[in-house]
């Protein structure tokens, strides 16, 4: 929210008081409080009838450090709450020092520093002590509009050239400098500035990350009112926020990530070909049959059935019940679909339309969300007389999941859990939350609900969503999608920048509807996306009024779904070592060219391209010739898919034809490569290949992970003028493997013994 009418004055109606000076110091061994004064104080009358704002300085993690300032200290705390992870409170995470009127607060490599004799300031510096960003003069505030309504205000300034990321899964530039960001969950398709998913957190190109610890609405003007600062406001009587340390981005986002949560590991069957029955289509078991051999009789893999919306009877979304007109066999069905080796997914929502038989037995026991007056809540948008699940009530998750568990019980594998942002504020929640703070929050109960309970039904290792909303932890919980986007390669872009956003704002694993969802696309579309799609963390192929399967696109269509879907197969073995570091560390496997190359001033406004893992970099084609240009860092490459080497850094201009793209692999890689192209799943020790990539000297270790994520086997590749040499450890499985060398001396085939 802007209060300022340009430099000198405020907008109408608006007051605000700063923290000028200083007035007390309250140092412990670990954290600081200070009371700043909002006019310089020359007379003790001067204290009379003036505010005071508490700022406290602390460290919740090493590398992280709190600040958190507070006008009324009195307005009750109502939740919901991030649920944040501390360090051990036994070993306090930061340490003080006084010097003079200097206190510091120093966490890691990240100290904060505020000095008592000058203006109002806090100053941020890394571990070398360069300054990473700081308060300024007015940076610390409090304001009334002309409806009386009270926000906190905070200010980070931007340096020189200073980029700023994430803030969720935006649409709208990559880039965030310039924009208004409302922190505040919609369902607004992929064209415009609402977001399914929003997180109130950002990434800085000069090497720290800010995450603002509020989960209702908090709006950022990113160097948009003040040109040289990200503010952040919030209607409260208190905000908090910390800075989070790098140097690099990855270091920022595995520090953020250790804070709110580091995303649960999917099952290896979910990276193959999911495809559905798209949305207002016509289908029964007949329709769904004919697709499933469709692909198998086109060579095209399929790992995942999904049943949308209408798999449940019209006006009853949601009752969790089949059709019984369209399905009336829905356990043989699934039946039929396992025996293929298909794992099924199902569409559901937290929605209760009124015709349900749930609802009423919702409203009976108080499971759905109501008003101040005791009515429950209801509209007609989306479905007649729709109510909602007030899942803070435990009863109400309890009763939700039995509801799912009888699916379970039939053959269902997983859910993708659509919706979660329409929701209202005019309500009372059953645990006392404040409603604009549940706003956004909601979506980290339902997703959590459904989650875990895949984890106890199906096991940690299998729990996997296909989710559209999210809040800041809803990482937790993966996969999220990027909901409705038009069936044009200008919402292709536009599908990228919200994932590479996303990636920055601490998600590991993301995907989107191949082709677009609104209309149908025109087959140059479809082939592109295809690419795009199968290179992506996971793939789906859906649609709104039209079928999705590639033969409905050409012939052409089906050669281009067949290759990237085993090649994306026998890539499988450096892909899931790649997820199992997402949760590990937090560092995502989409990931913007800044995250792998972030000291290269071109990689700083990429939009168009990324890095599918340390080892891969991706740039999808948005044209229907073929015309594609992208970004080569330092060093030599070699394309995957020719052989081509080219050297950067360079701006490359190149023409593909449907079944090709860029797609080149870093020098010195080596790429774990899978005998088995027709699953995502399969043992990927059998028959592996190490395809080593360079001429240079030197060694590489790479891991080749299990169905768990753990590693099976651990290869040491030493490429010397000799050749290449390869030793394994961590397994006491004899096995071989073969030995691929491009660029390398003795080039060529080979296969190498490994016990």
């Amino acid at each position: 929210m802007r209060f300022t009418d340009g430099f000198w004055l405020m907008r109408e109606g608006v007051r605000a008081s700063y923290a000028t000076e200083i007035r007390d110091l309250r140092v412990d061994d670990d954290r600081f409080t200070a009371y700043a004064a909002v006019k310089r104080v020359a007379a003790r009358g001067d204290t009379l009838n003036t505010p005071l704002i508490t700022v406290e300085c602390f460290s919740p993690a090493a590398g992280v450090i709190g600040v958190r300032t507070t006008h009324h200290a009195g307005k009750a705390r109502r939740g919901p709450d991030f649920a944040l992870s501390a360090d051990d409170a036994t070993a306090p995470s930061g340490t003080t020092r006084r010097d003079g009127a200097v206190t510091e607060l120093t966490s890691g490599p990240l100290t904060l520093r505020m000095d008592g004799d000058g203006p109002w300031g806090i100053t941020f510096l890394d571990g070398d002590g360069k300054r990473l960003t700081r308060v300024d003069p007015k940076g610390t505030a409090f304001a009334t509009t002309p409806d009386g309504v009270h926000h906190m205000i905070a200010q980070l300034a931007l340096d020189v050239g200073e980029n700023v990321y994430g803030l969720g899964e935006r649409f709208t530039p990559y880039v965030k400098n310039g924009q208004t960001v409302d922190i505040w969950q919609a369902d607004g398709g992929t064209s415009s500035e609402l977001a399914y998913k929003n997180i109130p957190f950002y990434l800085s190109s000069r090497g720290y990350g800010v995450f603002v610890n509020h989960p209702g609405k908090v709006s950022f003007e990113v160097g948009s009112e003040s040109v040289g600062q990200v503010q952040f406001s919030v209607e409260d009587q208190s905000i908090e926020y910390y800075v989070v340390a790098g140097p690099t981005p990855k270091d920022v986002l595995t520090r953020y990530t250790a804070l709110t949560g580091r995303p649960a590991l999917p099952p290896a069957w979910s990276f193959g070909l999911w495809l559905t029955t798209s949305f207002c289509t016509s289908y029964d078991e007949e329709t769904v049959t004919s697709f499933v051999d469709g692909m198998a009789e086109r060579g095209i893999p399929l790992s995942v059935f999904h049943f949308d919306c209408f798999w449940m009877r019209e006006y009853q979304w949601s009752d969790f019940l089949w059709d019984p007109d369209v399905f009336p066999d829905p356990e043989g069905m699934l039946a039929r679909l396992k025996e293929r080796g298909l794992r099924v997914s199902m569409w559901i929502n937290p929605y209760i339309a009124q015709k349900s038989a749930l609802f009423a037995e919702g409203a009976e026991h108080g499971y759905l969300v109501r008003r101040a007056n005791g009515d429950i809540w209801q509209w007609d948008l989306w479905q007649p007389g729709m109510a909602l699940v007030d899942f803070t009530n435990p009863a109400a998750r309890a009763w939700y999941d039995d509801k799912l568990r009888a699916l379970l019980d039939q053959g269902v594998d997983c859910f993708k859990t659509d919706f979660g942002e329409r929701i209202p504020t005019d309500v009372v929640w059953h645990d006392g939350s404040d409603p604009e703070r549940m706003h956004n929050y909601y979506a980290q109960i339902y997703n959590r609900t459904v989650f875990e309970l895949l984890e106890r039904e199906r096991g940690a290792g299998e729990a996997v969503l296909f989710a559209r909303s999210a809040t800041a932890g809803g990482q937790q919980f993966p996969v999220h999608w990027g909901g409705d986007c038009f069936a044009s390669f200008t919402a292709m872009a536009e599908s990228l920048r919200g994932g590479l956003s996303l990636s920055l704002s601490g998600f590991g694993f993301w995907s989107h509807d191949i082709g677009g969802f609104e209309g149908t696309p025109d087959p140059a579309v479809f082939k592109r996306w295809l690419a795009f799609g199968l290179l992506s963390s996971h793939s789906r192929l859906h649609g709104n009024v039209s079928y999705r399967v590639p033969w409905e696109f050409g012939e052409e269509a089906v050669d281009v779904a067949r290759k990237f879907t085993l090649l994306k197969h026998r890539l499988m073995p450096y892909l899931y070592g790649v997820a199992a570091e997402a949760h590990r560390t937090g560092v995502p496997m989409m990931r913007p060219m800044l995250a792998e190359f972030p000291g290269d001033p071109a990689s700083r406004t990429l939009d168009r391209q990324y890095m599918l893992g340390p080892d891969l970099l991706v740039a999808p084609v948005f044209t229907e010739d073929g015309e594609v240009e992208y970004y080569v860092p330092e060093g030599t490459w070699t394309s995957l898919l020719t052989g081509e080497r080219v050297t950067g850094p360079a701006w490359r201009h190149e023409t593909h034809g449907f079944d090709s793209l860029p797609l080149l692999v870093r020098d010195g890689a080596v790429l774990p490569w899978g005998a088995d192209d027709q699953r995502p799943d399969g043992d990927w020790l059998d028959g592996l290949t190490l395809r080593v990539f360079g001429s240079g000297a030197g060694g590489t270790t790479v891991t080749v992970p299990d169905l768990t994520g753990d590693p099976a086997a651990v290869f040491r590749v030493v490429r010397d003028g000799a050749g290449v040499h390869v030793t394994a450890e961590g397994t006491d499985r004899a096995y071989r493997v073969s030995v691929e060398a491009s660029g390398a001396a003795g080039e060529g085939t080979g296969a190498v013994a490994v016990a």
